[in-house]
């Protein structure tokens, strides 16, 4: 299971100070909590900062691999950010996030994924927008994943990200993840699916209870890849047990492992 620590990103008010003075040692405390916590990638996101994100995104590369051996999730809709980037990892192989079927996005991406070999999150959106309903979430997927393993990115490096979007503005919208998650894992050979979970409670209260919630359901529906702060010890709990429950632990040894590291919690 992939699971990608989403804390280092500058829309949180904790990360945009710290990354704007080039405050190491906060911002690698922050790598090493996420790694100790369960993460297997981290992601770096400097978005906030557009004319300057080419330089933070840089910093934060270097940074964040001093402090821990993970690999990262370069996290940024700016080819030129996203470029400098992966010139400067080192750590494994990168997950870029994301590209899209837009047609003024698509192929910038894709020469930085094929030139640095680096793994992709599709992202199911097209010139139209946000898919709408499951038939359109297979068919942006369904684009997304011939042209890119026919330019010659192998299906194990596709991660497919079906749009998780709010449940409070339309009730069917965790049921369209779902059914994607199941149809794309069924579908799509060795194609992984990844979303990130809390955009699906925004605007609702406890959003901690839907989001963990979600996480079980999106599991049993197949997913193997998560966006998620792996600080929130009861969604990694959750997580923990759903792969235990799933068969997708052998011998239960993850969870056994966090129990005795004292990592569960009710």
């Amino acid at each position: 299971m992939l699971v990608v620590g989403e804390r280092i990103n500058t829309s949180r008010k904790a990360i945009k100070p710290a990354v704007e003075k080039k405050d190491a040692v906060f911002v690698q405390e922050e790598a090493r909590k996420q790694a100790q916590a369960g993460a297997t990638m981290i992601d770096v996101n400097c978005g906030t900062f557009v004319n300057e994100e080419s330089e933070y995104l840089e910093w934060l590369v270097e940074t964040v691999q001093e402090a821990v051996d993970l690999p990262l999730c370069i996290d940024s809709p700016n080819p030129e950010a996203i470029k400098v980037a992966l010139e400067h990892h080192r750590n494994g192989k990168p997950l870029v996030n994301s590209i899209t079927a837009q047609s003024d996005r698509f192929d910038q991406i894709l020469s930085l994924i094929l030139d640095n070999r680096s793994s992709v999150v599709a992202l199911c959106l097209d010139d139209n927008g946000m898919p709408e309903n499951i038939e359109d979430t297979l068919r942006i997927a369904s684009t997304l994943v011939d042209r890119l393993t026919s330019a010659g990115v192998p299906e194990e490096d596709i991660y497919v990200d079906p749009v998780v979007r709010p449940v409070g503005t339309n009730p069917v919208y965790a049921k369209i993840v779902l059914e994607s998650i199941r149809r794309i894992t069924s579908e799509f050979g060795s194609v992984h699916t990844i979303c990130g979970l809390s955009n699906v409670s925004y605007g609702l209260p406890l959003r901690r209870l839907l989001n963990q919630n979600f996480l079980t359901m999106c599991l049993c529906a197949g997913l193997d890849a998560v966006i998620l702060d792996p600080l929130d010890q009861r969604m990694m709990s959750n997580l923990l047990a759903s792969q235990a429950l799933l068969g997708r632990d052998e011998m239960c040894l993850n969870y056994i492992t966090a129990f005795r590291e004292q990592r569960l919690t009710l």
